[in-house]
């Protein structure tokens, strides 16, 4: 299925750590002709740059609406072609025809729905509002086709007498699955609502990003004297300075928020007042009954999730959406969720006392009267408890990280060790904004493997978090290679200034490039199977390329002084390696109140389900029913701005910690196993990497460990071992 028909489907997922893989190639079939006019949109042909990365330069964003147009009828009348062919029903006349229909509506939406996340614009706002429900009633229009699901059914049926090897029968299976979940096995009048519910939840969920992209700027803290800033770096301030001058508040200061619920300006800002100040305005992002309130939003939507499931056979939207994932159902999910949450919020409870305790010290000496701690205070003292118990803070590692040397010296390097790649900037391809970095990437053996795009800088235009795209998917059968983008959200500083990075945002750089790394290794026939992996195994190898950051020798590579050149002292390093499991207590807790909360979201039927004015109390009663209510540490993203579960990890937040407990399992594998080795990096794309969806995701682990996973190593690394 292409990409074109996956966006169709939930157009949200662009937006999450992977995108829909693509395949750019011509129709097998007659499409429609495009028309003189249509003929010079830069969608209306294969792009004629490198592994076809799109043409940048010439792409306006008036070329998008005809390309969905053209591309949508083109893909009906081929997938009609399909289903009324008077042959008997084929894997070639019909599954392969599939896989190969709609490459002009893949190409354009591939490229817009990545635009839309990195860099909107109203005008592109406007066409996602707009298309948003014809790509559901086109996705519809397929999915729920009779005749074809006829087909699709007759090759299920009879699949062992094909004459398949192995990905091919599991792409019948896929297929007839796919159809079946969308409700092509269904009566006629329960579609006919299936259409009404997709419609409406596309409409509701393009709503709801737009207005937590709105609110994010919207809620942004103004601040009027330098003196509120104390603690802030001169870098920092500098740009706070010029955030505000963009605005048009000239002589104030601007501190942007991100679209979680702490700020990274709370652990440095000594004014605990505008510290309480930025919390508020982030924790209240969505709820506070203006234009951008998404609680209305969210009501609705779980509401017709719960619907749709019950038209499906199943009693919650849960059950119905992890019946395709690794974990099974919800039942597996909450046993490990609760398995977790009451040593999470031990640690963190201990935590806390180390936390007033400091409170209690410093006003002590001040002669001044004690205060509880609040949210807005944990990432302030705990950078000080780190200082007392480590003698470092984050601060001191900054000038050690240069975001660029980072890259190359770290990540690239890293990847260099483990698989023998390698890399090498070019600046002659267009850029669809001028901070990004383009590479190309070299297989061990010297041939081109992938084009990677790097987009690291925060902006109004961009919507909050990490995450990986796929502009073109890698296929034998396309001949496709890949072209893939990481984004992150880094401030970026002002002119002339180095980008330092904290210690989270060098992690969180080795983390999206193993989700890129999972691009450049797909290595399968169909398109369907690029990186299509369940929700719940997606995070894995990312996880996994985490663990090269503190690895000594890739360390030493990169931890340079930014000025100097000299590398990081190895007490310093001594230190960081010690301070691993510091503050675990907080960072589970506060992932796992939001992982608990969306499960508590599609764990219910309709009727149970509140209101716009009751999500909130919702909330408060699903944190305090799962015991993971803790004031302190309020959930990581709260259900107002939880992007995530309005999009492609509907109950299905939990997947990151279910992938931890692979990513803790093969890092004690690789370990044992002599470490940073080639042979463990040719393991690892074996076994893990290249296959894609074309093996179950349950059997990749222990195919490359030859055991199953255990728990334990998460236990472990996240110190919830500790008594």
């Amino acid at each position: 299925m292409t990409c074109a028909l996956a966006l169709a489907v939930s157009t949200a997922l662009a937006g999450c750590a992977t995108a829909p893989a693509t395949s750019n190639t011509h129709a097998a079939m007659e499409a429609p002709m495009p028309t003189d006019s249509f003929a010079s949109n830069p969608f209306a042909t294969l792009s004629p740059l490198p592994l076809n990365y799109p043409q940048f330069d010439k792409i306006k964003d008036s070329d998008f609406a005809p390309a969905f147009d053209v591309g949508m009828a083109q893909q009906i009348k081929e997938v009609e072609a399909i289903a009324n062919n008077p042959a008997a029903p084929t894997f070639d006349n019909t599954i392969i025809a599939m896989e190969k229909s709609g490459q002009t509506l893949d190409r354009a939406t591939t490229v817009f729905f990545n635009l839309v996340g990195t860099d909107t614009n109203p005008a592109r706002e406007k066409l996602r509002s707009e298309y948003s429900p014809k790509f559901s009633a086109h996705s519809d229009a397929i999915r729920l086709n009779p005749a074809l699901f006829a087909r699709i059914k007759t090759l299920y049926d009879t699949r062992a007498s094909l004459g398949l090897d192995a990905p091919g029968t599991r792409l019948v299976e896929r297929y007839y699955n796919d159809f079946v979940r969308s409700g092509a096995a269904l009566t006629e009048a329960q579609k006919t609502r299936i259409r009404e519910i997709n419609t409406q939840m596309s409409n509701l969920g393009t709503q709801f990003s737009q207005n937590v992209l709105a609110e994010v700027n919207d809620s942004a803290i103004i601040v009027d004297t330098l003196d509120q800033l104390k603690g802030l770096s001169d870098e920092q301030i500098a740009g706070a300075a010029e955030a505000a001058k963009a605005r048009g508040l000239e002589g104030k200061y601007v501190i942007a928020l991100l679209n979680t619920t702490g700020q990274p300006a709370e652990a440095q800002l000594e004014n605990r007042a505008l510290r309480e100040r930025l919390h508020k305005a982030s924790v209240a992002r969505g709820s506070r009954g203006n234009q951008w309130d998404n609680t209305g939003i969210v009501s609705k939507v779980t509401k017709l999730r719960a619907e749709r499931a019950k038209l499906m056979g199943y009693d919650t939207a849960a059950n119905f959406v992890l019946a395709d994932e690794t974990a099974g159902n919800q039942d597996n999910v909450n046993k490990m969720l609760r398995k977790l949450a009451p040593p999470a919020v031990k640690n963190a409870k201990r935590e806390a006392a180390d936390l007033q305790a400091m409170i209690d010290a410093e006003q002590k000496a001040k002669g001044q009267p004690s205060f509880k701690l609040e949210p807005w205070d944990w990432a302030f003292y705990s950078e000080k408890v780190r200082q007392a118990k480590y003698n470092f803070d984050e601060s001191q590692l900054k000038p050690y990280f240069e975001m660029k040397n980072v890259l190359e010296n770290g990540v690239f390097f890293a990847a260099n060790q483990l698989y023998g790649i390698s890399f090498k900037e070019r600046h002659d391809l267009p850029k669809y904004i001028a901070d990004t970095w383009t590479y190309d990437v070299f297989d061990k053996d010297g041939s081109q493997l992938a084009i990677f795009i790097f987009d690291p800088y925060a902006r109004q235009s961009k919507r909050g978090g990490a995450w990986m795209n796929t502009y073109v998917g890698q296929s034998a059968l396309m001949g496709t290679h890949p072209v893939v983008a990481n984004h992150l959200n880094i401030p970026k500083p002002s002119a002339g200034k180095p980008t330092l990075l904290t210690w989270d945002e060098v992690t969180t750089t080795f983390h999206e490039f193993g989700h890129a790394l999972h691009g450049f290794f797909s290595d399968v026939k169909y398109p369907y199977f690029t990186m299509n992996v369940p929700r719940d195994f997606v995070e894995y190898p990312s996880q996994v390329n985490e663990m090269w950051s503190d690895w000594p020798s890739i360390l030493a590579n990169y931890a340079k002084h930014y000025q100097t050149g000299q590398a990081m002292p190895q007490a310093l390093l001594d230190k960081v390696l010690a301070a691993s499991n510091f503050n675990q207590g907080f960072a589970t807790t506060e992932y796992l109140g939001a992982a608990m909360l969306d499960q508590s979201w599609h764990q219910l039927p309709a009727d149970k389900l509140p209101d716009g004015p009751g999500v909130m109390a919702f909330e408060t009663a699903a944190l305090k029913s799962n015991g993971i209510y803790y004031p302190p540490v309020p959930p990581r993203y709260r259900t107002p701005y939880f992007s995530h579960i309005m999009g492609g990890y509907a109950a299905g937040y939990y997947a990151y910690i279910w992938s931890e407990v692979l990513d803790a399992n093969t890092v004690q594998w690789i370990k044992q196993h002599g470490g940073l080795t080639r042979a463990n990096g040719d393991r690892m794309r074996q076994y893990v990497l290249a296959p894609g969806g074309q093996i179950e995701a349950g059997k990749l682990f222990p195919n490359f460990a030859g055991y199953e996973a255990k728990i334990e190593p998460l236990l472990e690394k996240r110190g919830l071992t500790t008594k």
